[in-house]
């Protein structure tokens, strides 16, 4: 199933016009992004660290958590699931542990960032970049450790914000030469920027609208009529659920009642066509009923 899914986002990443990409932040998350009608999702370590350990994104997690935390956003829903690897969470035999657990894990692709480990959030003060080599390292033992041709391997730079656009470019233009499936110059946000990022760059191209970035630059429309293949929304889920459940406890304490925030709360019927009450119930009467039958056949035979 792993292979058809990245398959499938290898498809959409060629394919002409632009694909929404939410963030799912748990297992939860997804299938409400899956019952909504999305092709695809991602999975970002900001997002990831805010609903794992109620922290801010830092890089104090291992690939491991990060493992075990994309495996079940893969293992709740049918679409393809691309995110975050951070910096690989250490050195190099660290990167190649990473991609086979990513791996293995069901993700359809992960990008991979040029930071300093511990990788902390794009958006947040006090990055720092590791030389160019030593990125073009860390792809390298990522691309000999992957085991399925078709998972995506995508890598990120945040030179732009410390070095310069042109430093940004002239490093991803040598990730692509190393062999990855498409880069992404975080920072290059405005109309300006994200034009020079496609003329001196091959595509794939996925724009990031992050909750994290504070106010967008450009509208969806504009980056869709860029040419941008996929545009991503890696924090957009964590925000609404975070003001959402904000909203309802605050009503709570406040008024010892839900009442004026009623509309806002899933109903019941509706929660149980996102986890799929009705498969889970019919799928264990399945598998009542064959054992059942199993016994009865086999009694009659005696």
């Amino acid at each position: 199933m792993s292979t058809a899914l990245r398959k499938r986002y290898r498809g959409i990443l060629k394919r002409p016009g632009m694909t929404l990409s939410p963030g799912a932040y748990d297992a939860l998350s997804a299938r409400i992004m899956e019952y909504c009608g999305f092709e695809i999702i991602g999975g970002g370590g900001y997002a990831a660290v805010g609903s794992m350990l109620g922290e801010p994104d830092g890089g104090q997690s291992n690939y491991r958590d990060y493992a075990d935390h994309y495996g079940r956003i893969c293992d709740a829903v049918d679409l393809p699931v691309f995110v975050d690897a951070d910096t690989g969470f250490g050195g190099l035999h660290n990167v190649r542990k990473m991609t086979r657990a990513f791996e293995r894990a069901g993700v359809a692709g992960f990008f991979i960032s040029d930071q300093v480990f511990p990788n902390r959030c794009g958006y947040l003060p006090g990055k720092a970049i590791v030389s160019t080599a030593e990125m073009l390292a860390r792809l390298n033992a990522a691309l000999d450790a992957r085991t399925d041709e078709s998972m995506v391997i995508a890598a990120r730079t945040d030179a732009f914000h410390l070095e310069g656009v042109d430093a940004a470019i002239e490093r991803c233009q040598l990730f692509i030469e190393a062999g990855v499936d498409f880069t992404k110059p975080m920072g290059l946000d405005s109309k300006e920027e994200a034009k020079r990022w496609m003329k001196d760059l091959p595509g794939p191209y996925q724009y990031n609208m992050s909750h994290a970035a504070g106010k967008a630059k450009v509208t969806i429309q504009e980056v869709e009529d860029m040419g941008f293949n996929t545009c991503g929304f890696p924090s957009a889920a964590l925000f609404a659920g975070v003001g959402g459940v904000k909203r309802a406890m605050e009503a709570l304490k406040r008024d010892k009642s839900f009442a004026t925030v009623e509309d806002e709360i899933c109903g019941l019927d509706d929660f149980y066509d996102i986890v799929r009450l009705k498969r889970h119930n019919d799928l264990e009467q399945d598998w009542v009923e064959r054992g059942e039958a199993t016994v009865a056949k086999k009694k009659a035979a005696e």
